[in-house]
């Protein structure tokens, strides 16, 4: 039987299994079901830390599985969608080099015994901001929403918010 303080858990699990499902229907042009099953895992990542919190069911298996989700989902819908031609490549190599800087600061705190620390602000504005780039690109090739302006200046967005919560982990990592 599933307790309720293993939900968190349970949605960061559901993340990562929706992402190949995802890539699946991006790479299918099956934009509208990507747009949602994209927009459902960013919905379970908001909402698995919040259940965590209030359940006071934080874990160490969550607190690897939660950000293991986030990056896995992330970088492998904007390498997927770059590949295709709808986001730079660059973009992509930046957002997988502060992912390598996070996993190296979530290493040093485990490497002092402690859990990972909670994640920056900026980091949050970072993942947010890639969530929205993202689905924007697919409510755009789904359904006609949006414009390609709004897309190009979402990328700068990510651009400078995963450059400054790179920056900020780098200087937590130094110390």
């Amino acid at each position: 039987m599933i307790s309720f303080r293993q939900i968190p858990n349970l949605l960061s699990l559901a993340r990562l299994f929706l992402v190949p499902i995802t890539l699946w229907l991006i790479i299918d042009e099956r934009w509208d079901w990507a747009f949602g099953l994209f927009v459902g895992a960013g919905v379970t990542d908001a909402v698995d830390g919040a259940l965590a919190r209030v359940l006071k069911a934080q874990s160490m298996l969550g607190a690897w599985l939660d950000p293991l989700a986030d990056k896995v989902l992330v970088v492998s819908i904007y390498l997927t969608l770059a590949i295709m031609g709808y986001l730079p490549l660059w973009l992509v190599v930046l957002v997988a080099l502060r992912d390598v800087v996070i996993v190296l600061y979530a290493v040093t705190d485990i490497v002092s015994g402690s859990l990972p620390g909670s994640p920056l602000l900026i980091s949050k504005v970072n993942t947010l901001a890639q969530i929205i780039l993202a689905s924007l690109i697919l409510a755009r090739l789904g359904f006609g929403w949006g414009s390609m302006m709004m897309t190009e200046a979402f990328v700068m967005v990510v651009a400078v918010t995963t450059t400054a919560s790179g920056a900020a982990y780098l200087v937590q990592v130094r110390r």
